[in-house]
């Protein structure tokens, strides 16, 4: 699939960029600019195209769960911890 191929976009995530990109040009964004910030949102909101994804995708709360620990590795490493004992304290249940 060529790069900008919306061909894996569902209807509803095509119309919900259009809509998105009309606002951004009512703004005064260049017709350009506003497609590419309409697809970005479009893609931040559903996780991108939905018809070809194979799996399930995730939940809103793992994707949070996985920020949070991703955030709490990194002050670890930059306050001088290994990046593996901060693994290892973390809780495996949550």
């Amino acid at each position: 699939m060529p790069r900008g191929d919306k061909s894996a976009y569902s209807d509803k995530q095509k119309r919900q960029a259009e809509h998105i990109e009309e606002s951004y040009e009512a703004k005064g964004i260049s017709k350009n600019e506003a497609e590419a910030r309409a697809w970005a949102t479009v893609n931040k909101q559903s996780g991108g195209g939905e018809k070809n994804g194979s799996g399930t995708q995730k939940s809103d709360a793992a994707k949070s769960a996985d920020r949070k620990d991703s955030v709490q590795r990194a002050s670890a490493t930059k306050h001088g911890h290994s990046p593996n004992t901060a693994a290892q304290t973390q809780n495996k249940n949550d």
